[in-house]
């Protein structure tokens, strides 16, 4: 590789990810890094070529090889495994564990298996998105690596060989051949902070640590139909969620829904739907630490900001910044863009979820004082906002969407069920106003759910309040609207959110994952188990080696669309495959 070659892109399904909670990055078959933000999530990339910035980390075998890999049981260590001409060569791949907010360590560890491995290695840190290239670069007397780019400084431990690559005289990185004999392997470590880098990081004892603290993390999970594919879910949910319980919504930006489409979405940050899904999805499965997290963030922000809960936060919970492009070239078939404009929308829906998450945590025995009252502002702002058209699930125009007032029937009706005695009449009594009304404006003549007064299309988030218990799973309205979806929306145990055009479904979007598995509730909650096995197996197996879901599958050419990973997808495997497992119910909340 020279200063001058574009490094190449995969497909999405063959990047893996590494995260720490603080950050994530993904790595390609090729040993790239090509997608890491740091210090924080939201940070400027220190590796963007993704998207067309200038910065990786490569560790590649030379010669011909071929490529597998998979993740270490219950962990995001990722290994590498590489087929060459001399043997086989694995990188296994981190990010230490748990992060540290102010600084990432990037772990790398390099063996050859069987026979010689003959490698390259190329660092090229280049902060703000590829705006910013390396400086100040020198080597010490113990031959580690310093230098900064932007804000950043950076030290790399383990490549003494290294040297100097430039372009135009200015340094743009550095390149080391590496070679092991049989059973050798070799340890890198790199260090990203805005602050001073202190002592160094001992390579075997982060490893350690790191593969404890994973230990220590992710529970078992074994009563639902997939143990194995419901951890890794429960761990990449835990990989994408901070000290500060807030959970990403995925690692990306500008990875494009659907080709020169326009739909390039910045998902750096907390939804507090997603956040409510993720809290939901683990409260199926048992009390676990991403359930405490998600009340934390989310209560906390209600106390925040009381009803002006905005959709979006920071994981620090400060405001989503404003939509801008960076003058990159983008994922091929998209654009670049940072920050969302969540930040000026309301999402009615939110405070819905809100309760149900809360009514889970109480049902666990772990909803705490703070959390109540952050229910009961909750429940203010349902009262208080119920009549203001909304952004909705979707995002689109301000409307009275169904889906978003029927999640606040969900959410009360949840809370109602889990509350203490004397607590419940006025929740129980502004669901069913809230449902008359919505029934007065929003049923279709045919006596299904329509999206909207204005609009009578189908949707699949009308499927959602249901299974939550907003309404009986025997409502006509329920059984109507599900069968007239299932009719006009999916093909072949795929799912689709609603119409946008003629263009047949997979035309115009791919097939929306999260509404695959709601798919699955759905027909769970009316008794048809074989069916709901279907719609969970045809979801599940859209991914790539490494497990890790999109928003969109591309079912004609079997591709993953969007950003990745994405969290609400990995949450509503991991629920679905828990509820599967038991009995219908049509208890609030389930």
């Amino acid at each position: 590789m020279t200063q001058h070659d574009v490094l190449p892109l995969h497909v999405l399904r063959e990047y893996s990810l590494i995260a720490d909670g603080e950050r994530g990055a993904l790595v390609g078959p090729r040993g790239d890094i090509v997608w890491l933000c740091a210090p924080r999530w939201d940070s400027g990339a220190v590796f963007s070529s993704l998207i067309g910035g200038s910065g990786h980390y490569t560790v590649s075998p030379r010669g011909r090889f071929v490529w597998g890999g998979f993740y270490e049981d219950g962990t995001l260590i990722w290994r590498n495994r590489w087929i060459t001409e001399n043997g086989i060569v694995e990188s296994r791949e981190a990010l230490a564990f748990p992060g540290d907010p102010r600084r990432a360590v990037l772990l790398r560890r390099i063996t050859a298996v069987e026979g010689i491995a003959d490698l390259t290695v190329h660092l090229e840190p280049h902060a703000d998105f590829g705006y910013s290239s390396p400086r100040e670069v020198q080597r010490d007397e113990d031959g580690v690596w310093k230098g900064r780019s932007g804000a950043l400084r950076w030290r790399w431990t383990g490549a003494a060989t290294a040297r100097p690559r430039h372009h135009a005289r200015h340094i743009t990185g550095l390149a080391m051949d590496l070679h092991l004999d049989p059973g050798d392997c070799h340890d890198l470590i790199l260090e990203l902070s805005e602050e001073p880098l202190a002592e160094k990081p001992d390579a075997s004892r982060t490893w350690s640590a790191t593969e404890n603290a994973w230990r220590r993390e992710v529970p078992v999970l074994e009563n639902n139909l997939a143990p194995g594919d419901s951890r890794h879910a429960y761990t990449v949910l835990r990989g994408l969620t901070s000290s500060t319980g807030g959970m990403v919504g995925a690692v990306t930006t500008s990875l494009p829904e659907r080709a020169e489409a326009g739909r390039n979405y910045d998902y750096r940050y907390v939804w507090i739907r997603d956040q409510c899904y993720a809290g939901q999805a683990v409260a199926a499965a048992g009390p676990h630490p991403l359930l405490d997290d998600a009340v934390r963030f989310v209560s906390a922000r209600l106390h925040q900001d009381g009803p002006r809960m905005a959709p979006a936060y920071t994981v620090t919970g400060g405001p989503v910044p404003d939509q801008r492009r960076l003058g990159l070239n983008g994922y091929p078939g998209g654009y670049d863009r940072v920050g969302n404009w969540v930040n000026r929308q309301f999402q009615l829906d939110a405070f819905g979820e809100a309760l149900m998450l809360f009514a889970a945590a109480q049902r666990h025995g772990r909803l705490d004082a703070e959390g109540w009252r952050a229910a009961e502002i909750a429940t203010d702002a349902i009262a208080r906002r119920r009549h203001e058209p909304d952004a909705g699930i979707w995002e689109l125009d301000n409307r009275a969407w169904t889906h978003s007032r029927l999640s606040c029937v969900a959410g009360l009706r949840s809370l109602a069920q889990a509350a203490p005695a004397g607590r419940t009449r006025a929740w129980t009594d502004l669901a069913d106003s809230l449902v008359a009304e919505t029934a007065a404006t929003s049923t279709h003549p045919s006596g299904r759910w329509q999206r909207s007064p204005q609009d009578p299309g189908l949707d699949a988030a009308l499927l959602l309040p249901p299974v939550r218990g907003a309404l009986p799973a025997d409502d006509p309205r329920t059984l109507r609207t599900l069968r007239a979806y299932t009719r006009k929306l999916t093909h072949d145990h795929y799912a689709y959110r609603f119409r946008h055009d003629e263009r047949p479904l997979g035309e115009a979007e791919g097939a929306f994952l999260l509404c695959g598995y709601v798919m699955a509730l759905a027909e769970h909650q009316q008794g048809h188990q074989e069916e709901a096995l279907r719609w969970f197996e045809r979801n599940r197996a859209a991914c790539g080696p490494p497990g890790l879901y999109t928003e969109e599958y591309d079912v004609g050419q079997r591709q993953l669309r969007g950003n990745l990973p994405q969290a609400f997808v990995h949450a509503l495997m991991l629920e679905t495959a828990t509820r599967l497992t038991a009995a219908p119910t049509t208890t609030p909340g389930l």
